[in-house]
């Protein structure tokens, strides 16, 4: 379903993604990245969640980013996708969490959803991303640690 997402999201050439990979990520011995599938009446995959945790430095406290939701076309307007962010809400409040964020594509038609729900879009905030060669330019800027002698 995530390579669904690319593809709804207009992007399916950026996803790399493989089974292995996420199956590595979410059953590691200690996993850094969570998930939720919902599923319908015949057991059948509908949508999913996967989660991450942060840390707000202001609140002192962890928090649930959500890096992605999707629900299969078919399935949307059932309940699954509020159901899933039911699940992450339920989660932070049970841990004393204080958020629940996420990014959304600025065309996407679940703003209408989000906004229902209570969320409201951090305007004021604007994202930035460092990939690729920038990436790895800034990292090579990084002087190499000293050999220590009794290393």
């Amino acid at each position: 379903m995530v390579h669904e997402l690319a593809d709804y999201e207009r992007a399916p050439e950026q996803c790399h993604l493989t089974e292995e990979q996420l199956t590595t990520a979410l059953f590691a011995t200690a996993p850094a990245l969570f998930g939720h599938v919902a599923v319908d009446d015949a057991d059948q995959p509908i949508g999913f969640a996967l989660w991450f945790l942060n840390f707000s430095t202001w609140e002192g406290v962890h928090g649930i980013y959500l890096e992605d939701l999707y629900v299969r076309p078919a399935a949307r307007g059932t309940g699954a996708g509020r159901l899933l962010l039911a699940t992450l809400a339920a989660i932070c409040v049970e841990r004393g969490y204080r958020r629940l964020d996420w990014w959304m594509i600025n065309w996407n038609p679940a703003a209408r959803f989000y906004a229902a729900i209570g969320a409201t879009p951090m305007d004021e905030w604007v994202p930035y991303r460092l990939a690729g060669p920038a990436l790895h330019e800034l990292a090579a800027q990084v002087p190499a640690a000293p050999t220590r002698p009794d290393a």
